[in-house]
Formats: C-alpha cells, sequence, structure tokens
C-alpha cells in the first residue's frame, strides 16, 4: 500500500526530469484507512526526514486536512497522534501519482505504484 510516508521519499525519475519532480501529486485516488499501533517514538524520529510542506499537500489531496501548514518547533501528543494517521494509517489503494514537471504518470493498483520506466524514459 501507498503510504504517505513512502509518498514523502518519490520523486520522478524520467530522463531529463531534474527540477520540480517532488512531490508527486495525487490523482484519482481512492484511500483505506487502516488502523496501526501508535507508536511516538517512530513518529518523533520520522519527523526530522519528513518533508513537511510536500507531506501536508499530499495529506490534503487524499482528503486529510488535520496537520498544521508549517511545521511545528513542539510537538505534543495530540499532533503526533494526527501525524501518525496520515503518515501509517492513510493507504493509496488506486489511483495515480503524477510529476509536476514532465507529467508522468505513475499508477497505482490494488496499493502498489508502479514506479518503472519504458526503457526511452530512463537517463
Amino acid at each position: 500500500m501507498v503510504r504517505l510516508i513512502t509518498h514523502n521519499l518519490l520523486a520522478c525519475h524520467v530522463k531529463g526530469c531534474t527540477t520540480n519532480n517532488f512531490p508527486l501529486v495525487f490523482q484519482d485516488v481512492q484511500v483505506e484507512l487502516q488502523e496501526t499501533e501508535f507508536n511516538p517514538d517512530f513518529i518523533r524520529n520520522m519527523l526530522c526526514r519528513l518533508e513537511w510542506t510536500a507531506l501536508v499537500n499530499a495529506a490534503k489531496q487524499v482528503g486529510d486536512t488535520s496537520l498544521p501548514p508549517e511545521r511545528p518547533d513542539m510537538m505534543d501528543d495530540e499532533l503526533l497522534q494526527k501525524l501518525h494517521h496520515v503518515l501509517m494509517e492513510i493507504h493509496v489503494t488506486d489511483g495515480a501519482m503524477v510529476c509536476q514537471n514532465c507529467n508522468h504518470t505513475y499508477p497505482i493498483s490494488n496499493g502498489i505504484p508502479n514506479m518503472l520506466l519504458a526503457e526511452h524514459e530512463i537517463g
């Protein structure tokens, strides 16, 4: 399943697509919520690795508006729970991710993103 924690690491790698290739934009997605055990230490440790603006925008694209637009300096338990929900419990099952630069589409089917490129697209 494509989780937003995974999406936050993905960029377009089409030949010649080297600027504005992150983040990929969700398009026509179907979302499934799957409850997972809350691990506040894991969420705290992931915070420094996240591109916050990309995460907030991706969450909005899948219908979640619970995160603040700016990365907070301090994380209280309520915000950690919201972040856990966005990162770990929202699963994109079908749809696509589209590059903002070259418009290449990466389909998502049954929760699996197809990130493979055709031979002529490899750089």
